[in-house]
């Protein structure tokens, strides 16, 4: 799934692109908004809440999208060829310079914007709001800390406690404090670090399709442990162990470097060891 800052990146270049502008082509082909043509409304922006997107109209109607799994928006110039087959395009909204054309958006709704509320308002502060301020961040803290028995990894997930994180960020985080993700949250030295480092990394990369926790963009050298189970700890030279946290269909894969990140631990996934492969010295990337 999409972290906040892909999706707030999709917000601002739909934003760019359609706002103020008329909608010449405004088709939603999604089986429950078939009917609803669009066309002759006017855009008047674009937000990001969390994972949310909200295209708003001067009609008093919002479109609310989730990119769930698989979706996106992608802009075009008129007549190009889209990058992703006709048959999952799921929305279509035109005006003279741009054709904004949105994939695989299983969850889409059309509502009054003043119900925006009500897809959204259960979410914690959203870590990427432009009006984040110290009362945001003190809620996002009180909704952390209430979760004392519950694992780190997923209370960072958990969107109903602050909006943004998903599984990229939420390893990150985990390694960069030092902490294995099943670190209770009451064990915690100084919780307040989890939300300002999870809001420093999302902010880093809000307005580049890139995502880096280790400062390079470089093919490679983007991330510290995330989906490089089985490789070396850029630190200290551990092999990089994986395992499943949570269950059902909130199960995502935990990766952790067992010699940076002490603490509580499943079984790691077979075919890996906690053997030390490299020297243990510190490595620069």
């Amino acid at each position: 799934m999409p972290e906040g800052d892909t999706v707030f990146l999709a917000g601002k270049r739909l934003h760019a692109a359609l706002a103020g502008k008329l909608l010449l082509r405004g088709e939603l082909r999604h089986p429950r908004w078939a009917e609803h043509d669009l066309a002759g409304l006017t855009v008047t922006g674009v937000q990001s809440v969390g994972k949310h997107l909200f295209t708003r109209f001067d009609d008093g109607t919002s479109l609310h999208s989730h990119f769930r799994m698989d979706g996106s928006w992608h802009l075009y110039r008129p007549g190009m060829a889209w990058r992703r087959p006709d048959h999952e395009a799921r929305a279509v909204l035109g005006v003279e310079e741009r054709v904004a054309v949105g994939f695989a958006l299983h969850d889409l709704e059309l509502l009054p914007t003043d119900e925006e509320d009500r897809l959204v308002g259960h979410l914690g502060p959203d870590l990427l709001d432009p009006a984040w301020d110290a009362e945001m961040a003190a809620e996002a803290l009180r909704r952390f800390t209430s979760r004392a028995d519950h694992e780190v990894g997923l209370v960072l997930l958990e969107q109903r406690v602050m909006a943004g994180v998903g599984n990229l960020y939420k390893t990150e985080v985990c390694f960069l404090l030092g902490v294995s993700p099943w670190t209770k949250v009451r064990d915690l030295a100084d919780p307040s670090e989890v939300i300002t480092l999870s809001r420093k990394l999302l902010c880093a990369n809000a307005d580049r399709p890139e995502q880096t926790t280790t400062g390079s963009t470089r093919r490679g050298e983007t991330h510290w442990v995330f989906e490089r189970g089985g490789r070396e700890c850029r630190r200290c030279g551990t092999r990089i162990l994986t395992a499943n946290q949570g269950d059902g269909v909130y199960a995502r894969i935990a990766y952790w470097c067992p010699h940076c990140q002490p603490g509580p631990a499943p079984a790691p996934t077979p075919r890996q060891s906690r053997r030390r492969t490299g020297p243990g010295a510190p490595r620069r990337y």
